[in-house]
């Protein structure tokens, strides 16, 4: 008796949306996709729990974007900064809805979709 896999639909349809880039021939999924998967497992993640704070993730080596370094040197408490402020950025939308979105902030994830 086989039991079906309730994710595998998932992962077959994320199968048929992939692209092949031009003359390279290696797949890619498109960034439309990358955004709203980062969204979500980020969003997975809060419902576990708190996410780190900017402190500790800069602490770690990872880099901040504009608005994550402005909320970083604010003086508020530690458990404020942890929050997930893609959520409200600009970037995260135009990443979600736009292939080759007009975004260009550093250590912004959703640009770093945009890339082929």
């Amino acid at each position: 008796m086989s039991e079906i896999d309730p994710g595998a639909a998932v992962f077959e349809a994320l199968g048929s949306r992939v692209d092949l880039e031009r003359g390279g021939g290696e797949a890619t999924a498109p960034s439309r996709l990358k955004s709203r998967l980062y969204t979500a497992l980020i969003d997975r993640q809060q419902a576990t729990g708190p996410l780190a704070s900017l402190s500790r993730s800069k602490a770690a080596g990872r880099g901040l974007c504009v608005f994550e370094q402005l909320v970083h040197i604010a003086p508020i408490s530690e458990s404020k900064k942890a929050p997930f402020f893609c959520r409200g950025c600009h970037a995260r939308w135009l990443g979600e809805h736009w292939e080759h979105a007009p975004i260009y902030w550093g250590h912004c994830p959703y640009v770093e979709f945009q890339k082929p």
